[in-house]
């Protein structure tokens, strides 16, 4: 069976370093991109199995991007990631069908729990946080 392939998009060079390390250590392959325009051109949707996006990104910001995916691949499911954590915020994502928002710093634990249950929701299962 094929591992699942993770993108992170995020325009902070060590988070996405990180982040992507971490993804990898857990048995997934990972992508990396600086940009939602850059990862939309990259060639890797169809093989995407999940998105980890920060809200903070240039040019199309994660919110923005999350419903371009929505539009490109809806069965994507996308975790939302940020240091600036507001309600507001969190409420669009999650109303835009985000599986998950994750304040920064998030534990590896959170995040393995996540991108699993970001994977169930993508094979029709039942996502509970």
């Amino acid at each position: 069976m094929a591992r699942n392939l993770i993108a992170v998009i995020d325009d902070d060079e060590s988070v996405r370093r990180s982040t992507s390390l971490l993804v990898e250590s857990f048995g997934f392959r990972s992508i990396t991109s600086e940009s939602a325009k850059h990862f939309l051109d990259s060639g890797h949707l169809a093989d995407t199995s999940c998105v980890i996006v920060d809200v903070q990104i240039p040019g199309m910001n994660g919110l923005e991007f999350q419903c371009e995916l929505a539009t490109a691949d809806p069965h994507i499911p996308i975790i939302v990631i940020t240091a600036y954590d507001d309600e507001e915020t969190r409420r669009r994502a999650i109303e835009a069908g985000a599986v998950a928002f994750l304040a920064k710093p998030f534990t590896d634990e959170r995040l393995l729990q996540t991108i699993h249950s970001a994977l169930l929701y993508k094979k029709g299962g039942v996502y509970t946080a």
